[in-house]
């Protein structure tokens, strides 16, 4: 199609601020979410799916103590326990954290301007981003989304030819 058809982004310090203040609650839900499905290409086989473990920290870890496979050439945390706690993670009541997130999709329907576009003056950037962050939340199940903010998760998926991962939510 034709170039040029997203605005610059905005700098909207207001979205990015939401973004990072979903951070931990995102990578706890989403993250053994999507190595659980076994949906998605990229973790149909099982070293695709011990990579992405690998690679991805849960709450509270961070990338160095996560990273590394225990030796002592390469300290950090083994994949056996990797693979525990990304179980671990997936096996816990889901209750109290989905209750948090659909809290913060209040707040950012807030936000977001309209169906179409999450910032004044059109399809942007801006929206490129947090309509990819936002997709990941499909995949969580029983997620309340606010009326206007599910109509632009809606409405984007359809512009872009992008399915959600609503079919797929555990």
């Amino acid at each position: 199609g034709a170039s040029g058809q997203f605005l610059p982004a905005t700098g909207r310090s207001d979205i990015k601020a939401w973004q990072k203040s979903v951070q931990v609650l995102l990578r706890t839900l989403q993250r053994p979410r999507y190595v659980a499905t076994g949906l998605l290409p990229e973790f149909q086989q099982l070293d695709g799916r011990h990579a992405f473990i690998k690679n991805h920290q849960l709450p509270p870890y961070e990338k160095p103590e996560w990273k590394g496979d225990g030796t002592d050439e390469n300290p950090g945390m083994p994949m056996d326990e990797k693979l525990k706690l990304y179980a671990e993670a997936m096996a816990k009541d889901p209750a109290p954290l989905l209750e948090d997130l659909n809290s913060k999709l209040i707040e950012l329907d807030d936000l977001v301007y309209s169906e179409n576009y999450c910032s004044e003056g059109g399809l942007s950037m801006d929206d490129v981003d947090l309509w990819a962050r936002l997709r990941s939340i499909t995949i969580i199940k029983d997620v309340e989304w606010p009326t206007k903010l599910r109509a632009y998760m809606d409405n984007l998926s359809a512009l872009g030819d992008v399915p959600l991962y609503d079919e797929m939510a555990l």
